[in-house]
C-alpha cells in the first residue's frame, strides 16, 4: 500500500488479560506513528471472538491502561460484532474454493507431522480433506466429526496436489526486504471446529473493511503475514504496509512470559510510575536512542522512527525504567504538577517552591508527601548531640528567610562550635527533617520557617506544629 495514504493503524488486544509491558510497545509504536503525520488515526479493535475467555471486565481495563498512558483512539471496535461480516466472507471464500473442509483430528494430525518428520520431509498437511467426496465427508459426519476449515493457498498452478515454490515479498518497515515462500506451509485453519474463528480471518476482514494502512506488530508475526497477504489477494484488496518490531526479553535476556502480571501497566500505575515515563521507556527500549524521559507525547512521536529499532530482542529492565521515572520527575516545571500538588494539600503559597526544593530526591511523585509533613511538621525530630543542636537553635537567624539563611546560618555555628563537614550537617539535618539525607536544606529551611525550626531544635514534639499546621 502507498505510505503517501493517511496512515490508519489499529491497535487489536484480547480482552483476556491486562495489558502488559510487551502490549505497550506495540500499542505505542502504532499510536506515534499514526500521529507523526497529520491525518493519522488509531484504532482500538477488541478481538473478542473467543467468548469463553472474554471479559467486559478486561475489555474496560485496556480502555483505562491506555487512557492512562495517553494513547487515545480515534475509533473503537469489536469483533464480537462483526459475525455476520465474517459469515459473508466465508460464504465468498466457500464459493471461491479457497475454504475447504478438514475432518481430521488433532491426533491424527499429529500422527501425520511424525510421519513426514521420519521420511525427512517438513510437516505440511497434505490437503487430504481438499479431495474428500461428498459421500465421504457425509460418512465422516455421521461419526460425528465437524469440519474444521483450511485456507487454500495459492502455491500451485493447476494441480493442488503439486505445490510449488512461491514467494510472498514485502517491504518491512523495520526489518526491511522480507521473503516467505507460502510453498512451504501448511494450509492454515481459519475456522475451527466448533464454528469459532481463528486470528486471522477476522483480522484480515477488519483490516480491510477499516481501511487500515499499516500493521505494525511483533516479529513474531512475520510468518503469518505472508498467509495474510495471499488472503489479502483472494479478497480482491491490496495488503497494508507491515512492520516488525523486535521483541521483549527481561534484564537477564530470559523470556518475560512468567512475569508479565509484574509488568502489566495496572501494576505500573500502582507502583506510582509516570505514564510519560513508561512510554518513553517503551518507546526508547530496543532502539539505537538513549532510554531518557521525554517532555510529552509529540516529542516523543516527532522522535520516532522505525529506523533507530534494533533487530535483537529489547530488554526490559524495571531498575532502568525507576530510572526514567526519576529523572522525569527531577525534569518537570512546576505548571506540570501545580494541580497534583494542590490535591494533596500543598500550601498554594509554597507549593512552587517546595517543588522546586523537593523535586530532585523523588523517584515517584507520591514521594513528595512525607517531604509535605516534614516541612509543615508531621514527623519527629530526632537530636543526635543536644547540645549543639541547642547552640545551633540559639543561633537562628531572624526572619525574613530565603536561600541564603542556610549559609549564614551555619557558618555562624562553624565559627562558635569549630565544626566542620559531616559533623556540623548531619546533626542539623537530621533535627529538622529527621532523615539523614533529602532536598538541599538551603531550599527547605525557607519552607519550614523560623518557628517550627526553633521547636524542632528544642526537641519538641511534633505534635503541636502539627495541630498548627492544620
Amino acid at each position: 500500500m502507498s505510505v503517501s495514504a493517511p496512515r490508519k493503524v489499529r491497535f487489536a488486544p484480547s480482552p483476556t488479560g491486562r495489558l502488559h509491558i510487551g502490549n505497550i510497545r506495540t500499542a505505542l509504536y502504532n499510536w506515534l506513528y499514526a500521529h507523526q503525520a497529520g491525518g493519522g488515526q488509531f484504532l482500538l479493535r477488541l478481538d473478542d471472538t473467543d467468548a469463553e475467555r472474554s471479559r467486559e471486565e478486561f475489555a474496560e481495563g485496556i480502555r483505562e491502561d491506555l487512557r492512562w498512558l495517553g494513547l487515545n483512539w480515534d475509533r473503537e471496535a469489536r469483533q464480537s460484532e462483526r459475525i455476520s461480516r465474517y459469515q459473508e466472507i466465508v460464504a465468498k471464500l466457500k464459493q471461491q474454493g479457497r475454504l475447504y473442509p478438514c475432518y481430521e483430528t488433532a491426533e491424527e494430525l499429529e500422527r501425520k507431522r511424525k510421519r513426514l518428520a521420519a521420511r525427512g520431509k517438513p510437516p505440511i498437511y497434505d490437503r487430504a480433506g481438499l479431495f474428500l467426496t461428498e459421500a465421504e465427508k457425509r460418512a465422516l459426519e455421521a461419526e460425528g466429526r465437524k469440519p474444521h476449515w483450511r485456507f487454500l493457498l495459492d502455491n500451485f498452478t493447476d494441480d493442488p496436489r503439486q505445490i510449488e515454490r512461491r514467494d510472498i515479498c514485502w517491504t518491512d518497515l523495520v526489518r526491511g526486504e522480507q521473503r516467505v515462500d507460502i510453498g512451504s506451509l501448511s494450509d492454515p485453519v481459519l475456522i475451527r471446529a466448533d464454528g469459532s474463528y481463528l486470528y486471522t480471518l477476522p483480522s484480515v476482514v477488519d483490516d480491510i473493511d477499516f481501511g487500515i494502512t499499516d500493521i505494525i506488530r511483533g516479529e513474531d508475526h512475520v510468518a503469518n503475514t505472508a498467509v495474510q497477504i495471499d488472503l489479502f489477494a483472494a479478497l480482491g484488496a491490496e495488503a497494508p504496509n507491515f512492520g516488525h518490531h523486535n521483541l521483549l526479553t527481561g534484564a537477564d535476556g530470559q523470556a518475560l512470559s512468567k512475569r508479565l502480571g509484574a509488568l502489566a501497566v495496572a501494576s505500573f500505575r500502582e507502583r506510582g510510575f509516570e505514564p510519560l515515563a513508561v512510554v518513553s521507556h517503551a518507546a526508547t527500549i530496543g532502539t539505537s536512542d538513549p532510554v531518557a524521559p521525554f517532555s510529552d507525547m509529540a516529542a516523543l512521536a516527532a522522535n520516532f522512527s522505525f529506523a533507530k529499532l534494533s533487530r535483537a530482542p529489547a530488554r526490559f529492565d524495571e531498575k532502568e525504567l525507576a530510572a526514567v521515572n526519576a529523572r522525569l520527575l527531577h525534569e518537570l516545571p512546576y505548571e506540570a504538577v501545580e494541580a497534583r500538588l494542590a490535591e494533596i494539600g500543598v500550601a498554594p503559597e509554597r507549593a512552587a517552591a517546595f517543588w522546586e526544593a523537593v523535586r530532585p530526591n523523588l523517584h515517584v511523585f507520591e514521594d513528595v508527601k512525607p517531604w509535605w509533613d516534614i516541612v509543615r511538621g508531621a514527623f519527629a525530630p530526632v537530636i543526635e548531640d543536644r547540645d549543639f543542636v541547642a547552640t545551633a537553635a540559639q543561633l537562628l537567624p531572624p526572619e525574613p528567610w530565603d536561600e541564603q539563611t542556610w549559609a549564614v546560618w551555619t557558618a555562624a555555628i562553624k565559627a562558635q562550635t569549630g565544626r566542620k563537614g559531616k559533623a556540623l550537617f548531619r546533626p542539623l539535618r537530621l533535627a529538622l527533617t529527621g532523615r539523614e539525607q533529602g532536598p538541599e536544606l538551603k531550599k527547605l529551611l525557607p519552607l519550614i520557617g523560623r518557628e517550627k525550626a526553633h521547636a524542632r531544635l528544642a526537641g519538641q514534639s511534633s505534635k503541636d506544629e502539627i495541630a498548627k499546621a492544620v
